[in-house]
C-alpha cells in the first residue's frame, strides 16, 4: 500500500497530547496535582489554610495543566522537521517503507517497532517508549484501505496496553 503523508499542525498536538497522557508517570502527576487541587479547596472552604496558600496551589494547578496540554506538545512540534515534511511510506508484508522529497529513505522492519497505539487522527508507531512515527489516518484514500492499514499494523505490531 502506497500513501502520501502530510502532516497538519493541530491534529499533531492533539497527537502529541495522547502521546504524553498515555505515560503512566504523567498520568500520575496529573492525578496528584488534581487531588492537591482539591484538597487545597478543601482546606481553603474550611479555613484551614490562607488565601495566598489556596492561590499559589490553584497556579500550580493552572501551570502543570498549560504544560502538559499546550506547552510541551508545542514545543515538541517546533523542534521537529518530521511535522513540516511531506512523506511517500510503503506498508509492505514484511516492512515500512518511507522516503521524502529530499531522497532521504529509511526501511524499518515491523519487527523494530515495539507497540502500536490508535488515536483518534493517527497510527503512533512506537520504536521505543520515547521515540515514535505518527501516521496520520486521513491519508488514506477511504475507509477500505484505513482499515486495511489498520488490519496490518495490529498485526504486525503489538497494541499498546
Amino acid at each position: 500500500m502506497q500513501i502520501k503523508v502530510s502532516y497538519q499542525k493541530p491534529q499533531v498536538l492533539q497527537a502529541l497530547r495522547y502521546h504524553f497522557i498515555s505515560k503512566r508517570e504523567i498520568k500520575l502527576m496529573i492525578i496528584l496535582v488534581n487531588v492537591f487541587a482539591l484538597f487545597a479547596a478543601a482546606l481553603f472552604f474550611y479555613k484551614k489554610v490562607t488565601p495566598l496558600a489556596f492561590l499559589i496551589s490553584s497556579f500550580l494547578w493552572i501551570f502543570c495543566m498549560l504544560a502538559f496540554f499546550w506547552w510541551l506538545p508545542a514545543t515538541i512540534y517546533k523542534r521537529s522537521n518530521t511535522f513540516r515534511d511531506t512523506f511517500n511510506i510503503s506498508l509492505e508484508e514484511n516492512h515500512f517503507f518511507i522516503d521524502n522529497s529530499r531522497g532521504s529513505t529509511k526501511t524499518w522492519a515491523w519487527r523494530e517497532f515495539s507497540e502500536m497505539m490508535e488515536t483518534p487522527h493517527f497510527f503512533h508507531l512506537y520504536f521505543n517508549p520515547r521515540s515514535f512515527f505518527l501516521l496520520p489516518k486521513d491519508v488514506f484514500r477511504d475507509s477500505d484501505e484505513l482499515h486495511e492499514a489498520r488490519l496490518l499494523l495490529r498485526n504486525k505490531i503489538p497494541q499498546k496496553k
